[in-house]
């Protein structure tokens, strides 16, 4: 699948620090460990609606991520799935009267857009998952000739034939689950019908077993597999076979939102040691944080959406955009308001006017200080303030160092992804 175009990046005197992440795994903060290239994949959109400022926020996180292992001599391999064939995205359609691939098909455009306008560096691989049904249903054989996985009769009445079966994971044998999350099985309770599972699927072997292959279907899109039937896949096995395929195991790097935790992270991972044998299917779990409005989560379901693409529409600086996002700790929940667009505003504006200016004081403590940020848990919001310290004393008459403002302009573009 097409990705966007990727931006230049400057060069920066000196190199960042080795990066410290919290681990959702461990519950601490650890180094990131890499040897050779990075490996880092990211769980992309569903493609039935445009992108919010909750999609925004991942993966402009993800993107300083990405910037600051370069910045400190990495490379980097950087893979990011779209399913463009899902439940949702078939009701969507479904409602609106239009065929389900031109939904798709103008959303992913839109997002490339989105993704551009906020200076986000394109993956390595953007996966589609209808452009990696190979990939996947060879997992699902495998998982099916490792014993790991079991057949169940498509219901009555539901299959596109009259016949059919679906494939699930036996999570009875698998020893790992539950060990990304740490949770309970009261707290899997809660939230597993609600992201996709069917706890009450009769002939299950247990509850959270995952799906891997659904049966063809009357009225919903199918492929032919060799032994498997007809039909499409699961969720989590989409993004267990895109990884490996594309990154192999382990990864150094698992992200997405934190609503994908459980059960999604939780049962990608499961199927990847089923399948390979080897315990760690990543070595760092990171997270972002929901972005709220009016008091809940943002999300499609509920349309409390601030699109990215309905504010550049209505004239915002994507710049703004991104300041804005950069302002909150990746971690923490937060709300947006206009009140938060406005501060975005204002810094952008005096960014601006202090590095056009023909000196200002020395760059290399800044320099530093905003690498020293990054490097601590992605602590963007603390990079921020410190090239606002410089602005500040820039503005205010500061030390005449010619070079300085071009440097600090290229250290906020290399490493924030900020172009001004």
């Amino acid at each position: 699948m097409k990705s966007w175009p990727t931006p230049f990046v400057p060069a920066v005197p000196g190199h960042g620090e080795p990066i410290r992440l919290h681990d959702v795994r461990s519950g601490q903060q650890r180094p990131l460990e890499v040897d050779g290239t990075a490996s880092m994949y990211v769980c992309g959109i569903t493609p039935y609606d445009a992108t919010h400022l909750g999609h925004a926020a991942t993966y402009v996180t993800f993107d300083v991520l990405g910037r600051a292992l370069r910045d400190a001599g990495h490379e980097v391999r950087y893979v990011q799935n779209v399913t463009d064939v899902d439940d949702p995205l078939l009701e969507r359609a479904a409602r609106d009267g239009v065929d389900w691939r031109d939904l798709a098909t103008s959303e992913i455009d839109l997002y490339r857009e989105d993704m551009t306008a906020l200076g986000v560096l394109p993956p390595d691989a953007l996966c589609g998952v209808v452009e990696s049904m190979d990939e996947i249903a060879a997992a699902v054989r495998g998982l099916l000739e490792r014993g790991v996985a079991y057949r169940l009769p498509v219901p009555p009445g539901e299959g596109a034939d009259g016949g059919g079966e679906d494939v699930y994971l036996d999570l009875g044998q698998a020893p790992t689950f539950g060990t990304v999350s740490g949770w309970d099985q009261a707290a899997m309770d809660e939230v597993f019908a609600d992201r996709g599972g069917d706890p009450g699927r009769a002939g299950k072997r247990g509850r959270f077993d995952p799906l891997l292959w659904r049966g063809a279907r009357d009225g919903e899109p199918a492929w032919d597999a060799d032994g498997l039937g007809a039909g499409r896949p699961g969720w989590h096995i989409e993004c267990t076979a895109i990884a490996l395929h594309h990154l192999g195991h382990p990864l150094d790097v698992q992200g997405g939102g934190t609503d994908l935790v459980f059960p999604h992270h939780e049962m990608s991972a499961v199927q990847s040691v089923a399948l390979t044998g080897d315990p760690v299917f990543a070595r760092q779990y990171t997270h972002q944080a929901m972005v709220g409005l009016d008091g809940s989560k943002m999300s499609k379901s509920k349309g409390n959406l601030v699109l990215v693409s309905a504010l550049r529409r209505e004239g915002v600086d994507p710049v703004a955009l991104r300041l804005l996002l950069l302002a909150q700790h990746y971690r923490a929940e937060w709300e947006y308001t206009d009140a938060l667009l406005d501060d975005a505003r204002r810094r952008l504006e005096r960014w601006r006017r202090a590095m056009s200016t023909n000196g200002g004081v020395p760059a290399e403590a800044t320099i530093a200080a905003v690498r020293a940020a990054v490097a601590d848990d992605l602590d963007t919001a603390g990079a921020l303030r410190a090239v606002d310290d410089w602005c500040e004393r820039t503005l205010a008459g500061g030390a005449e160092d010619a070079g300085a403002p071009g440097l600090v302009a290229r250290t906020v573009d290399a490493i924030l992804g900020v172009r001004l």
